[in-house]
């Protein structure tokens, strides 16, 4: 009787405590983007411990006792709101609120108020929420780490160090591996050398964040096994015009001894506009008959000379342009826009030793050279965008231009050929790299209801891609010691013409999806997806060749004397006395083509289990098609043949998240992927150099099948901290590798499937508050992460090399690390912020990235693999908002100033008997850089 009286009074007393709670929910949207949602802010009930964030819709729920409150709202970077309510029991009240950025705040960086997502901590509440590994940067943090581009920012995220001009390296895995997506879909490279296409080539105005995945989901393109870039581009949904100039200085680099070639030392020069000329004289035709020009014609054929120009480099330059409105239409309509134009120019120079070998018993140099290079870069990027939204429907379309140019002087001086008895050999290269790319988007997004439990989203991108180095000139000769007069003459390799071209008839890529959710609506909402996406593409080649020649009937002698940088008159003087002349020497081999297509379905399911798990997995049908066409020497009318590829992956992947706390999460991630190889890595063609080397592609290359695993351990202290630490581990089978046909740093390099891979390691960062060690360091944050790793590859008794043959393999060491892979890496950054005076706002940032050692090439004949040694890279970017109106940037970039150095490892074979192992280096110089932007 006692007992159940108890129990009755209990039940009693919990129905009255329930009776007594009440619910306050509303949606928080955003001032700045014309009443979007603004998922994770705060909503705390003042003096209390009750808080919650609204959710990915902006939607929040909270509990609380009968009685009169204040409601505060707040968001980082945005001006808080206190509401005050009063609240009945049982009552449930709907409490909407608008927020809106705050001046003070936000005035260090004006491109942030565009899109949320840009502010690192917005980014940093995604990342704890969200279900799949992935990291974020926004513009935000990319314009305080970069020096104007997005490469440079991007090595916040764990295991990414930028390697030069070779991109980016994830997980110690090199351009191949990765992939680029732009506002989710396929985009090709703007370069047949490289996987994507260079992201320092994207100013940060048109970035709105750049996600990147180390670990795979369906509905992303399997093709890669370090990183998927997706760069959502700036819309235009905040009114704000802006002019940025910007100027440059590197030591060695500006204001230095530099040469160019003399067609562009001119203003169509500076503008990167002299490709036209140096196009392949009509005379010739569009298909090879090799034909022979008389010295006559050969004086009228050709736009283009093999003068140079000398004179001091002045100071890089920069230009930008930035506008964006948005509109508010009938019937709740909104409609936004961007343009976004952006062009700047660098100069560049590159001194050191240059050196390849070759033997097997006894190894030496066969080139023993110090080269000096000279290059002027120029880089024009803009972009259009539009957004329409209305309720359900939001659709935008954009369109991005980007063309590139580099004009390059290489003096290549030594022994060349093993021709030690003459160690005054210069080889000169005349080079003018040029691309041009486009691409246009559009994407719609419709909701099927205004609560938003489904939704269909589908778009399409268009692309044509040229790339080409018209006109690149070759010629070598003893350098008389006045180092003005170089003895040459009209035959062998010397003025050596090349034309290589690769185009793209087409490349398009599709999305096509279908959410939808499902569950109880007062929890968190399971998701159901299916979709396809996929891309095509056609491109070609012509890659030809016009060499000198001395005609039968020429007279005196065949040894001459050319003034190195005025070399024209003589050649033009010869060519009208008929002692020279030129002539087509191309071969069969001159034209390939490629079709390559991918087409995928995917479906993937998001569920929720109480209020700790959450898992996401699914599967991916991905089929890929590749049609090589080639001809082997021959007829240059000669029927094609093909290498095919036709391969149907089923490729699963699932990710699962346990929430330790509000503030902690344990996540784990699994899944299969391949990677594809690089256009010039698979195209069946010789790339010719002056000094003798060469690129052999492979069209035999398979692509490597990936096996992924991530565990990962994550805490949030605060809504600007968090720590992490994971392991990883990756399987390669038949991993893509770059060797050599004769020796470790000799005549050709290909690319083979050497064999099988694996690799494992630890990864941990952090960002840290130093406020939590004294209140004096209350300005000041620290970021870090390190990955550790270790690779190991079996290499395969025989492979497939460019001809379809299986040949025994030559490498020197068939047990060791992966190619391209560092056993460690480190990248930290200390922020300070500080206002001047109350409108002044500061942020400066030092920037420090380190790689450790790792394979450049394969080792072969018995020599040992030539090593890329580690590069320490500082940089500091002060960033500082002077007022409403101007603003200002200033970095220093690369101040310890390192060489980067190649060399041949200690364990070859054969015995060693140079007395230095160094392949190759150069500094880079120390850079200045001062951007001023002014908003009107």
């Amino acid at each position: 009787m006692k007992l159940r009286f108890l129990v009755i009074l209990l039940l009693t007393f919990l129905t009255g405590l329930a009776q007594e709670k009440a619910t306050l929910t509303g949606k928080v949207t955003d001032k700045d983007m014309g009443g979007e949602a603004l998922p994770f802010a705060s909503v705390m009930v003042k003096g209390t411990q009750l808080v919650t964030n609204t959710d990915e819709t902006g939607m929040y729920t909270l509990q609380v006792p009968a009685g009169t409150y204040t409601i505060v709202f707040s968001f980082l970077g945005y001006e808080n709101k206190e509401v005050k309510v009063t609240l009945a029991a049982g009552e449930t009240k709907n409490i909407d609120q608008i927020l809106g950025s705050s001046s003070v705040q936000l005035q260090d960086v004006v491109i942030e108020k565009v899109i949320n997502r840009e502010k690192e901590t917005a980014l940093l509440l995604e990342q704890k929420k969200a279900v799949e590994i992935k990291q974020s940067i926004g513009a935000q943090e990319l314009s305080r780490k970069g020096i104007g581009d997005v490469e440079e920012g991007l090595t916040k995220i764990t295991g990414i160090t930028k390697v030069g001009s070779r991109g980016l390296f994830v997980r110690g895995l090199e351009d191949r591996y990765n992939n680029l997506l732009v506002n989710d879909l396929a985009v090709p490279s703007n370069n047949p050398f490289q996987k994507i296409i260079p992201l320092d080539l994207f100013p940060t105005d048109i970035v709105g964040v750049v996600d990147v995945y180390k670990t795979f989901s369906p509905n992303i393109y399997a093709d890669f096994a370090g990183g998927t870039f997706n760069i959502a581009t700036s819309k235009g949904s905040k009114e704000i015009t802006k002019l940025s100039i910007g100027v440059g200085y590197t030591t060695n680099n500006n204001l230095s001894d530099f040469k160019i070639s003399s067609d562009a030392h001119s203003a169509k020069g500076f503008f990167g506009l002299t490709g036209s000329d140096r196009e392949m004289p009509s005379i010739f035709g569009n298909t090879p008959t090799n034909k022979t020009l008389t010295g006559q014609q050969s004086e009228a054929a050709f736009k283009s000379g093999f003068n140079t120009d000398s004179y001091k480099s002045p100071l890089n330059t920069s230009i930008g342009f930035l506008h964006s409105e948005k509109f508010d239409l009938a019937n709740n309509g909104k409609l936004s826009y961007i343009l976004s134009i952006n062009a700047d120019n660098s100069f560049q120079v590159r001194k050191g030793v240059d050196r390849t070998l070759f033997g097997k018993d006894i190894i030496q140099y066969n080139n023993n050279f110090y080269t000096s290079e000279y290059k002027y870069k120029t880089n024009t990027s803009a972009l259009v965008g539009v957004n329409y939204k209305k309720d359900r429907f939001d659709v935008w379309f954009n369109t991005f231009y980007l063309r590139t140019t580099e004009n390059s002087i290489q003096d290549q001086y030594g022994v060349s050929d093993n021709q030690v008895n003459n160690p005054n050999y210069l080889l000169r290269t005349n080079q003018l790299d040029q691309s041009d790319y486009i691409t246009a988007q559009v994407m719609g997004k419709y909701f099927f209801d205004e609560n938003k439990n489904q939704f269909v989203r589908a778009g399409g991108s268009f692309s044509k891609t040229s790339y080409s180095q018209p006109d690149r000139k070759f010629f070598g000769g003893t350098l008389e010691p006045n180092k003005t007069d170089i003895i040459s003459s009209y035959g062998g390799n010397n003025f050596l013409r090349q034309y290589f071209d690769i185009s793209s008839n087409f490349y398009f890529s599709g999305i096509a999806e279908y959410v939808k959710k499902f569950g109880n609506k007062e929890e968190k909402q399971h998701q159901f997806t299916v979709g396809y996406n996929g891309n095509g593409s056609e491109s070609g080649t012509s890659y030809r060749f016009v060499s000198s020649f001395r005609p039968e009937s020429a007279s005196g002698s065949t040894a001459i004397t050319f003034n190195l940088d005025n070399i024209d008159p003589q050649i033009t003087s010869d060519l009208l006395a008929n002692n020279g002349a030129f002539r087509e020497s191309s071969n069969s081999q001159y034209k390939t083509e490629l079709t390559d297509f991918i087409n995928a379905g995917f479906a993937n399911v998001l569920l929720h289990y109480g209020e700790k798990w959450e898992i996401n997995a699914g599967v991916r049908a991905e089929n890929y098609m590749r049609d090589i066409k080639y001809r082997e020497n021959g007829s240059f009318n000669a029927a094609f043949q093909h290498i095919k590829t036709n391969k149907t992956y089923i490729l699963p992947a699932a990710s699962v998240k346990y929430s330790v706390s509000e503030k902690a999460n344990f996540r784990f991630a699994a899944g299969q992927t391949y990677t594809k190889p690089v256009l010039i890595e698979t195209l069946p063609l010789s790339y010719i150099n002056a000094d003798g080397t060469s690129t052999q592609g492979n069209g035999y290359l398979k692509n490597s099948d990936n096996y992924n695993v991530d565990l990962k351990y994550e805490i949030f202290p605060t809504n600007t901290e968090m720590f992490s630490v994971g392991v990883f581990g990756k399987k390669i089978n038949n991993a893509i590798e770059r060797t050599f046909l004769a020796s470790a740093g000799g005549f050709q390099t290909t690319y083979e499937n050497t064999g099988d891979a694996t690799l494992y390691g630890v990864e941990a960062d952090f960002i840290l508050d130093l406020a939590r060690l004294t209140p004096a360091f209350k300005d000041l944050s620290w970021g870090f992460n390190t990955s550790v790793m270790n690779t190991n590859i079996k290499v395969n008794d025989y492979a497939l090399n460019y001809t379809g043959s299986l040949l025994q393999s030559v490498e020197t060491h068939k047990d060791r690390q992966l190619q391209g892979a560092s056993k460690w890496l480190i990248n930290s950054d200390i922020k300070y912020q500080f206002n001047i005076k109350e409108n002044w706002s500061n942020t400066l940032s030092l920037v420090y990235g380190v790689f450790g050692k790792r394979i450049f090439s394969v080792g072969t004949n018995n020599i040992d693999h030539i090593y890329e040694l580690p590069v320490q890279k500082l940089d500091l970017v002060w960033g500082s908002k002077i007022s409403e109106h101007f603003d200002f940037k200033l970095s220093a970039h690369n101040l310890l100033n390192p060489k980067v150095r190649f060399e041949v490892g200690e364990d070859s074979k054969g015995e060693y008997i140079e007395d230095s192992r160094m392949m190759k280096d150069y500094k880079r110089g120390v850079g200045f850089s001062l951007g001023l932007n002014y908003t009107f």
